[in-house]
């Protein structure tokens, strides 16, 4: 009888346990990024992103950000969601140690008419995604 309780003890326990995270992107937003990582193999993640190019940056959407060099991309999924970053209206303006783009950099969306800040976030590691060799 004893071992009725602790039996149930442990399924409600295990109810408790972490559950994957709820999706938050959009079918059409997963198109986007599934487009970008064809045929590609996910690296080890990596803190900074050494140099980029604003015009590099790809929105995936209000959490995702992708940087594309050359075959290489590099998909960093921000700590926190940067509201409205997909809106045209707005832009993603980082803040850098000078080391380039690096995990834990602050990231503010600002209407691009206004300069006013509408959301803001942190940077978090990078994923590089490469075609397999």
């Amino acid at each position: 009888m004893r071992a009725l309780p602790l039996i149930v003890l442990g399924l409600a326990l295990s109810g408790c346990a972490a559950q994957p995270p709820t999706a938050t992107r959009t079918a059409e937003n997963q198109v986007k990024l599934d487009k970008l990582l064809a045929g590609k193999a996910a690296g080890s993640p990596i803190t900074c992103l050494p140099s980029y190019q604003a015009d590099d940056m790809i929105r995936i959407d209000d959490s995702t950000i992708a940087f594309k060099r050359g075959s290489r991309v590099y998909v960093n999924h921000l700590r926190g969601a940067c509201s409205n970053l997909t809106s045209g209206f707005y832009s993603l303006v980082t803040r850098s140690n000078g080391q380039g783009l690096c995990r834990g950099d602050i990231a503010e969306v600002r209407d691009n008419q206004t300069g006013t800040i509408v959301g803001a976030c942190g940077i978090g590691d990078f994923i590089p995604y490469s075609n397999p060799t």
